[in-house]
């Protein structure tokens, strides 16, 4: 991917060796009610701006941090008592390299999702990312980097540890810039989807869904993340910005974070009714379909099969 010397966003909050601290209620390792994940191993756990998404969606459940897809958002997307508030941005530009091309991903989702919603007559409201190390903690609860990415609709702040990049290498094969910037715009697809109300709807249907019924909705919620990434590779390489072999990267670590995958790595057999995010082919599939035609029409996993 062509990110060097780009734009990038002031919407990075560095809270790096800052020390997310420990809400009450809320165990070491364990992922806190209302994050939205990039699975990272064990069990599989984890609209559009028309009309025609009027479909309640479902928290992304991750198995191995223990997170009971039923106990998910408060009514105003947070925890009971609130988790903290985490440092705010220094103001100080991006120094790093990972920085940069996080900064500089984030600005491209800015500036695909201002034009689509505005097109719309809608306004865009921009999300923070939050890059930190260890642990954190979110209007969502406490997470440590084990928990892997994650978007938290209480606060609209995607949280990631760069250090994620390395495992989603060296863990599970999925190396590439490209692969790295499916895993934010992936992120940023959920903000989209709270921002237009409906992860709230969610919310106040949650009590009526059994975990198996919560689980075939949060596939729906995932699929529909990942067709809103590759709506925005789609207009990333409209730009020009895209390198051989990059969609070959996205596709790669759709594939490799699919339920069934993750499952067969760690435990060495699927159990399908637990599967909350979609297969490597689902995944790898709604994908593209965002990437070829950019619309997000096509991108209605909940008036079609999945």
């Amino acid at each position: 991917m062509l990110w060097r010397g780009r734009r990038q966003s002031d919407n990075i909050e560095d809270a790096r060796g800052r020390g997310g601290g420990r809400p009450g209620g809320f165990g070491r390792g364990r992922g806190g009610p209302g994050q939205f994940r990039i699975p990272v191993g064990g069990r599989a756990g984890g609209g559009g701006l028309s009309a025609i998404i009027v479909f309640a969606v479902v928290i992304f459940v991750l198995y191995q941090c223990g997170i009971d897809p039923r106990q998910i958002l408060t009514e105003d997307g947070g925890v009971p008592g609130g988790g903290g508030q985490i440092a705010q941005d220094s103001g100080q530009p991006a120094s790093d390299e990972m920085t940069q091309f996080v900064s500089t991903v984030l600005a491209e989702t800015e500036d695909v999702w201002n034009g689509i919603f505005k097109a719309e007559g809608a306004t865009y409201e921009e999300p923070k990312l939050v890059l930190f190390s260890g642990s954190i903690a979110s209007a969502c609860g406490y997470a440590s980097a084990a928990s892997g990415p994650f978007y938290c609709p209480g606060d609209r702040k995607v949280y990631l540890d760069t250090s994620f990049f390395d495992q989603l290498s060296r863990q599970f094969g999925a190396s590439g810039d490209f692969a790295e910037a499916y895993v934010i715009a992936h992120e940023v697809g959920h903000h989209v989807q709270n921002l237009i109300g409906v992860l709230p709807k969610f919310n106040q249907m949650r009590q009526r869904m059994s975990e198996v019924e919560a689980n075939q909705m949060s596939m729906r919620v995932e699929l529909q993340a990942d067709c809103f990434a590759g709506v925005w590779g789609h207009y990333t390489a409209q730009k020009g910005l895209l390198e051989q072999g990059d969609i070959e990267e996205a596709l790669n670590a759709a594939k490799q974070i699919g339920d069934d995958t993750l499952q067969k790595r760690m435990q060495g057999y699927v159990v399908p009714e637990s599967f909350n995010h979609g297969t490597s082919q689902q995944r790898q599939t709604w994908f593209a379909r965002g990437l070829k035609s950019g619309k997000l029409s096509d991108c209605d996993t909940f008036n079609n099969d999945i």
